[in-house]
Formats: structure tokens, C-alpha cells, sequence
């Protein structure tokens, strides 16, 4: 296991497109970090920047306080999945856990052991006689982070390993991604674009947007005080609610309609919400965001509402016994602590969001 550092890491492709943005970032031994973002926000660029698959433009790269950008994949003492599996298809399980030790001229006796400690750590002992063609997705993918793990790198890099795999296999194999590393805390970067995967594996988040670092924490830094308006609308699902505000006198005015006072300067704003602190009620009151219904989708525990604010789409989370019709006029309402604060220009969050209320 190694402390993994960027630092000030750049990559520039020929034509000017820059896919990584002077990069600063720390992986602590044994932490289990996710990059997330959309597609083309960086995320994969880093992975292989790291891995020693591309170069950066500049900035330096370092494992266990070494830099590596100079030494090739094979010196980096690192392990990588990809989504694709990448097992050999004509060699058995315990071939294809093996191989990377043979080239290595491990000794056989130790090749065995690792090989079968791995096998029963990922449950996959009674597949070691097996090919790949006779093995589900989950059990592939489970082979081949057994093949990166069999050889004890000093780190993990797993590029959307599950995305090949049906919504019960990804929970699955999730889960069992949650069980490993308790048990083997190897420093681990794991790249999706999937909020839930990102929320329930990571013991910390870097979301990133355009090729740059948008804020990096725990799940609840980044769910419950997400750094700006990219951050709030990207990671929840459904994800925050932005609404277009402005403050006159003091008083906040959303929807056409004086919601609150507030101390804040006078001037546009984006006031946010998630979907299920928003309060819905079918007759409205001074105070409350005057809304219209547009539909309603039953989800058995819940439903979501989609309703309009002007012209702006808003989701609300209600009770599952909510009966609304497309068109019904509503009002919407949403606790102080709930209840966020960003600039409208630069989107980015207000110091102290507890200054501004919707109730």
C-alpha cells in the first residue's frame, strides 16, 4: 500500500483540448477514493496518467513519496480493472490469477498460495477450474479483480469496473467491492460516472467537471454541503432542485412570489433544494413557491412530482398516497437547514446557508 500524490498535473492533447487542469490531489495509504463526473470531465485521463498508460504535459506524479512519471506501467507497482474484464478466455481462473506471478518468476509454491488466499477472499474458489466462457459477469469481474489484487500492488485503480453489469450484479459486486477492501485496505482509486457508486463505496469523493477538480470529501460533504451548483445538481438522484431567485429589500422572491427575508445583498440568485426536503401542499400560503403540476411518477414507497416554477422543472418527493393531477396548483415549502444558497454567476455555495430560508 502507498500514499498516491498529483501534483499540479496537466494534460494537454495536440489541437489545445486540455483533459486534465493543473490537478492537486491526495490519495491517503489504504483509502478508497472515487473520482466521479460526467464523460470527459478527467476522471479516466487521471486513471491513466497514474497507471502510467499517458503522459502528463506537466505537474508530477507520485507513489509511496516516489515520482513516477518517468518509470513505465510495469515499474509502478500498480494493478488496474477495467470494465472489460480483460481475462484470457482460453486459460482457467487460476491460470488467469496466476499469469501476472509467472511473468514475475514467482515461486510456484507462493504463486499457489496467493492465488488460493485471493480465490477465497473474493469466494471464488470453486471457479479456479473454470474458463471464463463458463462464468456469469459478476464472476468475471470478480476474476479480474482477482487478478489484480493476487499480485499485493501498492495500488488499486478500478476504471468503471461494473458498468457491463446488470443493476443486481452491480449491487452485488458493490457490495462485495465494500466487503474487500475492509478486509484488504489497499489504496484504491475507482472511477465512475454513477452517483450511487461513488456515495456508497468511497471513503471520500473528488467530484470533477471539464478537467478540474470541483470538490473533493466524505459522502455527506459532498450530498448535504455540495461547493457549488455543479456539485448540487450532479450527485443525488434526482438531483437538486435550482431555482432561479432574486432579493429585494431583503426579501427573497421565488416564482414570482416573496418567499422570506433574508441577509443577504440585493441581486439575483439560485436557491436549491433536494427533492425530498421539499414540501408540497395543494393549497398554498403567504410564503410558499407557487408551483404547477406537470406529472407524477408512482414509485411504490413514494412518488416523484415533477412540477414547474415559472419556467423551471422542480422535483418533489411526496407520499406514496399523493393523488395530483397534471395541471393542479401547488405550493412548495422547505425547511432553513435544508435549504441552500449560491451565487448565481459564479454558482458557487454561500459560506453560511442557514442566512437564507424557504418557509
Amino acid at each position: 500500500m502507498a500514499e498516491v500524490e498529483f501534483h499540479d498535473v496537466t494534460r494537454r492533447y495536440a489541437g489545445g483540448v486540455t483533459a486534465l487542469k493543473g490537478l492537486n490531489l491526495t490519495v491517503s495509504d489504504g483509502e478508497f477514493l472515487i473520482l466521479v463526473g460526467p464523460s470527459g470531465c478527467g476522471k479516466s485521463t487521471a486513471l491513466r496518467l497514474l497507471a502510467g498508460l499517458d503522459k502528463p504535459t506537466s505537474g508530477e506524479i507520485r507513489i509511496g513519496g516516489t515520482t513516477v512519471n518517468h518509470l513505465s506501467p510495469g515499474q509502478r507497482d500498480i494493478a488496474m480493472v477495467f470494465q472489460n474484464y480483460a481475462l484470457y478466455p482460453h486459460m482457467t481462473v487460476y491460470r488467469n490469477l496466476a499469469y501476472g506471478l509467472r511473468q514475475r518468476r514467482t515461486p510456484r509454491a507462493e504463486i499457489d498460495r496467493r492465488v488460493r488466499e485471493t480465490a477465497d477472499l473474493l469466494q471464488i474458489t470453486e471457479l479456479l477450474d473454470r474458463k471464463p466462457g463458463q462464468l456469469s459477469g459478476g464472476q468475471r469481474q470478480r476474476v479480474a479483480m482477482g487478478r489484480a489484487l493476487v499480485r499485493q500492488p501498492q495500488a488499486f485503480l478500478l476504471d468503471e469496473p461494473l458498468s457491463n453489469l446488470d443493476a443486481k450484479l452491480r449491487n452485488q459486486v458493490r457490495g462485495d467491492l465494500k466487503r474487500l477492501h475492509r478486509e484488504l485496505p489497499v489504496t484504491s482509486i475507482y472511477v465512475t460516472h454513477d452517483q450511487v457508486e461513488a456515495m456508497t463505496l468511497g471513503d471520500r469523493l473528488c467530484v470533477m467537471s471539464n478537467g478540474e477538480v470541483q470538490q473533493i470529501g466524505t459522502t455527506d460533504d459532498i450530498y448535504n454541503r455540495p461547493a457549488n451548483t455543479f456539485v448540487a445538481a450532479f450527485m443525488g438522484s434526482p438531483p437538486m432542485n435550482l431555482m432561479p431567485g432574486v432579493v429585494r429589500a431583503g426579501v427573497l422572491h421565488v416564482g414570482g412570489a416573496a418567499v422570506t427575508e433574508v441577509q443577504e445583498p440585493d441581486g439575483p440568485v439560485t436557491v436549491g433544494v433536494r427533492p425530498e426536503h421539499l414540501q408540497l401542499h395543494t393549497s398554498r400560503a403567504d410564503g410558499m413557491v407557487p408551483a404547477v403540476v406537470d406529472f407524477v411518477e408512482p414509485l411504490g414507497s413514494h412518488v416523484l412530482v415533477t412540477a414547474l416554477v415559472g419556467e423551471t422543472r422542480v422535483i418533489v418527493q411526496a407520499p406514496a398516497d399523493v393523488a395530483l393531477d397534471s395541471g393542479t396548483r401547488i405550493g412548495l415549502a422547505a425547511a432553513p437547514q435544508r435549504t441552500y444558497f449560491f451565487n448565481a454567476v459564479t454558482g458557487d455555495a454561500a459560506r453560511s446557508r442557514e442566512r437564507i430560508t424557504l418557509s
